[in-house]
């Protein structure tokens, strides 16, 4: 690093990838920096830096040795950091420590037989909540939250005709459970139910989301919000402000000619016939069939592609709902959590893989709700916004939200 570039970023003061420190520091409180940016998005510690930005310098005469001793003591899993020093004018020295975002989250802090986890809030280093602490296991790939238990529920939360049609009919399964010790154990041996720790068999979170019998009344979040406003803004006043509620998929019968005919509608059918007012229009007059003839705002495949995009990848960590909104120009689908792992914008429009609940994601796809290569921003969203109404989607990702925007045609068009 340049004098000059360590200059300005000291001028620029601490911040969420930057932490000035004295090198007197204790070697767990050094630890505790270096764990909290490789929990989060990496970041720079500079020594020999005073809290205002005056330069103490080095006073260690074996600076790098010390730091990568408490690499090595302090820190696990092991990081390799990137340690440079830079000269001032003065003589003194500044070291730079660099880490990079952790790919192997979390990072403890081991000190005194304990280990303790710190993520980077702004300009401060703190412990990780709970919460905050699964979605790290998430992220490292230590842990799929899909499968933990829902504290409260049991075998009869769960709707076995549902569970039977995806058995006999989806899978294929030759052999169907007939009393309730067998649906347990089938049931615990397809990631649906869980021991709760407690000695009770429990529902897991996916059990819940797909096959559960109205799954809000355990967990909160396993709806989708949908709201409709007239203009381009928010409004006082909602053409509709919903919560739907229900398991992911619908209960089918099949008929003796092998036709499928559906029961009872899931979470996706219910959304689907609840959004079409809000984003389709029938025209003024009758034609030759003696029916109006039906426009869309959107392309369908698109929008259900979205949404089940949300219903697959989001975080069940955080205790919101799905919002799906449509304004008079644009349909707004905001999925709850950051993108999993190491995944980006770039990596999702690309075609990059990295599915967050990979149970949910496979019995959507048995069912043929997901595409089977899993790519369907790149195969399905873009092209066809870009087709049928000349303009692409567009994303935002943050720490807490996917949101992807799909936008009507222009009117000029």
């Amino acid at each position: 690093m340049l004098r000059t570039e360590l200059l300005e970023i000291v001028s620029n003061g601490e911040n969420s990838g930057v932490e000035f420190k004295r090198d007197d520091i204790k070697p767990e409180q050094l630890a505790k920096e270096i764990v909290a940016f490789a929990n989060v998005q990496g970041g720079r510690i500079l020594l020999g830096v005073e809290d205002d930005g005056q330069f103490s310098g080095l006073q260690r005469s074996n600076t790098k040795e010390w730091v990568l001793n408490v690499f090595r003591d302090k820190v696990h899993p092991q990081i390799i950091p990137f340690y440079e020093e830079v000269l001032l004018d003065q003589g003194s020295r500044v070291a730079v420590i660099t880490i990079a975002r952790g790919v192997s989250k979390p990072y403890v802090v081991r000190h005194h037989n304990r280990e303790e986890v710190y993520i980077r809030m702004g300009d401060r280093s703190e412990l990780a909540t709970r919460e905050q602490q699964l979605r790290l296991f998430e992220s490292g790939g230590l842990l799929h939250v899909e499968v933990l238990p829902v504290a409260g529920t049991s075998l009869s939360n769960i709707d076995l005709d549902r569970v039977d049609f995806y058995l006999r009919e989806i899978i294929r399964d030759p052999d169907i459970p007939d009393n309730e010790e067998g649906w347990t154990r089938r049931l615990v041996g397809l990631g649906l139910m869980t021991d709760d720790g407690l000695g009770n068999t429990v529902c897991t979170i996916a059990g819940l989301l797909c096959f559960g019998i109205a799954p809000r009344g355990f967990l909160r979040q396993a709806g989708v919000r949908l709201i409709a406003f007239a203009g381009e803004e928010k409004e006082y006043q909602a053409e509709l402000d919903t919560i739907l509620d229900g398991p992911f998929v619908g209960r089918w019968n099949v008929s003796e000619s092998g036709q499928k005919q559906l029961i009872d509608e899931g979470l996706i059918e219910k959304f689907a016939s609840t959004i079409e007012p809000f984003i389709s229009r029938e025209a003024s007059v009758i034609d030759q069939h003696m029916r109006k003839e039906k426009s869309w705002d959107y392309p369908w495949e698109a929008i259900r592609e979205t949404v089940i995009n949300a219903l697959c990848h989001r975080d069940w960590t955080r205790s919101v709902d799905i919002e799906v909104t449509a304004y008079s120009d644009r349909l707004e689908v905001i999925s709850p959590g950051k993108l999993p792992n190491s995944m980006t914008i770039e990596k999702m429009i690309a075609g990059q893989r990295s599915p967050r609940n990979p149970l949910v994601m496979g019995i959507l796809r048995d069912y043929g709700y997901v595409d089977a290569r899993g790519m369907g921003v790149r195969t399905k969203v873009i092209p066809l916004m870009k087709k049928v109404n000349h303009v692409e989607p567009s994303f935002e990702a943050t720490d807490d939200y996917l949101k992807t925007i799909l936008y009507r045609q222009p009117k000029d068009e």
